[in-house]
């Protein structure tokens, strides 16, 4: 049986503030009878988000940078005004003129860009990079993209593979440390993992690579989800899907420090923004901080380990990830809200589709990982603040009587 409310102290303490915030959320309204469990994939939108943009398209919609009259003028400000909006929101304790924050369709263009634009610029030749071959593939392709990039160029960069804990499925600091060398120029890391769930430590990344190796960030399944503090991480690049962060889609960010290496400088003509997503992205970063980001992070924390508890009292499911963190009481670091599993007889693409028809949105596949990942696939719940401890249950009923 899963625990009961009651003795969940944390989710009972922070019902009243859940409720008003689920009420925020028309999508929830409007489907009765449906639980939307695929938050890692993207997130649903609150009213004050798809205000924000229905006002600048009837108020001011019009282009950045290319125009004197007012509404131009509007949009220019919106978009310089959101990137402030993102470096505060981000904790950036410097100002815009040392960093820098550049708009892109999503984290996977960021990292892209990252890779692209910047990292030719700072690696010579026999330099060493660490990636990660084990989290999303956004993560991976990039950095070997441009490692083939400068081959072409007659510079030669070894790709070395940022290290795993078997046990824990959290990186390995001290076998990193092991495999940095003088050579080593450049990391690249994930915040929160999008299949196992887990919080990926990224001070200890720093702490073993040292003091003078830029560290570019994959905030995917973090910025949104719980408090992301840029100073205290001590990173050089934090990149950001704004549709994972109650955002629209086609928004996202690139957070760059400009203290490591050369200054972040995106390639090509700048056309044309998202402006109707930055509006929403503005809005959605204030939503977030009045919600209050270490709530939300309690709350999914609390919801997944509620599911896991559950989970581990059958035989018949495989829980990937961390196993010390199952039970509810685990004094080990919990799930940043995404609990992935696999049932040991039905297959989890079968298993998806049981549970769709139950209606309980869950991902059921790959999810995207990179080549050293899981082989098989797998269902993943992902949660966040709209969704309650009864659709966790009710989720739990359909897959133990499986």
């Amino acid at each position: 049986m899963a625990t009961t409310l009651e003795d969940c102290g944390e989710l009972n303490e922070l019902l009243p503030w859940h409720r008003e915030l689920r009420a925020q959320f028309p999508i929830v309204a409007n489907s009765p009878g449906q639980a939307y469990l695929d938050s890692a994939a993207t997130s649903q939108k609150p009213q004050a988000v798809l205000d924000a943009v229905l006002r600048y398209l009837t108020t001011a919609n019009a282009n950045a940078g290319r125009g004197t009259y007012t509404w131009a003028n509007a949009t220019t400000a919106l978009v310089e005004r959101t990137r402030a909006r993102v470096a505060r929101f981000l904790g950036d304790p410097a100002p815009l003129e040392r960093s820098g924050v550049h708009f892109t369709s999503g984290a996977t263009e960021g990292l892209r860009t990252v890779a692209r634009d910047w990292l030719p610029g700072h690696l010579r030749d026999g330099d060493e990079i660490v990636v990660p071959f084990a989290d999303h593939q956004a993560n991976l392709l990039p950095w070997l993209e441009a490692r083939d990039l400068l081959a072409d160029r007659g510079v030669r960069v070894t790709v070395r593979e940022l290290p795993y804990d078997p046990a824990s499925h959290d990186y390995d600091p001290a076998a990193l440390a092991r495999l940095v060398t003088p050579r080593t120029a450049f990391v690249a890391a994930t915040h929160v993992h999008h299949v196992y769930g887990a919080d990926m430590n990224v001070h200890r990344i720093r702490a073993a690579v040292g003091p003078d190796v830029p560290i570019c960030l994959d905030a995917a399944q973090s910025v949104g989800h719980l408090p992301v503090d840029v100073g205290a991480l001590d990173v050089d690049f934090v990149v950001f899907s704004g549709h994972k962060a109650m955002a629209l889609p086609g928004t996202g960010a690139v957070w760059a420090r400009n203290t490591r290496g050369p200054r972040f400088r995106p390639g090509g003509w700048a056309g044309t923004p998202n402006t109707c997503g930055i509006a929403g992205l503005e809005a959605a970063l204030d939503w977030l901080d009045a919600a209050g980001t270490d709530r939300i992070r309690r709350w999914n924390t609390a919801l997944a380990a509620r599911l896991t508890d559950g989970l581990r009292r059958s035989a018949s499911y495989q829980v990937l990830g961390c196993q010390l963190s199952l039970a509810a009481d685990s004094a080990v670091q919990r799930r940043e809200g995404i609990v992935t599993f696999r049932h040991r007889a039905i297959g989890s693409n079968d298993l998806g589709f049981v549970l769709a028809s139950h209606g309980l949105m869950v991902r059921a596949d790959g999810h995207c990982q990179a080549r050293a990942g899981e082989a098989d696939s797998s269902v993943r719940v992902s949660l966040h603040v709209y969704n309650t401890p009864e659709e966790v249950d009710r989720l739990l009923a359909v897959l133990l009587a499986l």
